[in-house]
């Protein structure tokens, strides 16, 4: 077997196949489905200072080859995440990365800082970039200025590793990537949801309860691919590569474009042990072709 460990600064993972947030729960959910010690990493679903009660209903819709949401970060906030939810996942032997979530600098922050006590959670995954959000979120994502805001205000109090997700719907994610870089950031995961829409032609109105959502799914994996590769050859740190992952085939790609390790997102809903599937598709691959270690393989795309 070939060798499938990967680090993200100090974090090290048993093999580059991760969840993405708000796909796979807290975890828990997917137990009875697949071992999830097999995984290196399970990203839980973004939680916010407050409590959020998310969008109205309906928030989500079914697309060609994906899927639009608009849940809005529902959550019970981080107090209760740190009572009630930690004390049932800190045990499970992989990485577990909790995302966070915002509406201001002081309230990222602040939400890291608590986070930062919990002894088994090695990392934080920084969400500047949910497009569903009516404050917050994709707002600071989306310039150079409101990213490194985030960023460095969480870095003044967060003290272990600090994954950026970064948006898609930006002009250049290069730009962003570079200033989360240089306020201390170490890795970024992208991409993010694209936003779009859907319209019930009989109802004649657009079938979200907020018009708009992100598009997940098959159907982003291209562009998701095209950023990734961008972004590893603008930036230093590790790319965690992400957007319409299902197969062996899809995480190959994002490693061979220069990601470090995968999150597997909407696959999670058709398939509850696609990562598991992912990870031994991604080992049968490299003893195939020869290889001794997944980091062969890693940015070998020029």
């Amino acid at each position: 077997m070939a060798r499938l460990s990967v680090k993200i600064n100090n974090l090290q993972l048993k093999n580059p196949v991760m969840t993405a947030s708000g796909t796979f729960g807290y975890g828990l959910e997917f137990q009875d489905f697949m071992p999830l010690d097999g995984i290196g990493g399970i990203i839980v679903k973004g939680t916010t200072l407050r409590s959020r009660e998310g969008n109205d209903y309906p928030r989500m819709a079914e697309t060609p080859m994906g899927m639009l949401n608009c849940v809005g970060l529902q959550n019970k906030g981080v107090d209760h995440f740190c009572t009630h939810i930690y004390p049932q996942i800190k045990d499970i032997d992989t990485n577990m990365i909790v995302n966070v979530s915002g509406s201001s600098p002081e309230d990222y922050a602040e939400c890291a800082a608590r986070i930062d006590g919990l002894e088994r959670i090695p990392a934080i995954e920084l969400n500047i970039s949910c497009p569903n959000v009516k404050d917050g979120g994709m707002a600071f994502g989306v310039t150079t200025k409101g990213a490194s805001s985030v960023v460095r205000a969480v870095r003044e109090r967060y003290h272990k590793t600090l994954i950026v997700k970064l948006s898609p719907n930006v002009t250049d994610i290069t730009e962003i990537a570079r200033a989360v870089e240089a306020e201390g950031a170490d890795s970024v995961s992208l991409i993010n949801t694209l936003m779009g829409t859907a319209i019930d032609i009989e109802r004649r109105r657009r079938v979200l309860s907020i018009g708009t959502g992100g598009l997940s799914g098959p159907a982003v994996k291209p562009v998701a691919l095209r950023m990734v590769w961008q972004v590893a050859r603008a930036v230093k740190i590790p790319v965690v590569g992400l957007g319409g992952i299902v197969s062996a085939t899809d995480a190959i790609e994002f490693l061979m474009a220069g990601a470090t390790a995968i999150e597997i997102g909407t696959a999670n809903f058709l398939d509850p042990a696609v990562s598991i599937k992912v990870r031994d598709g991604i080992d049968a691959w490299l003893d195939a072709h020869g290889c001794n270690s997944v980091q062969e393989i890693i940015g070998c795309v020029d």
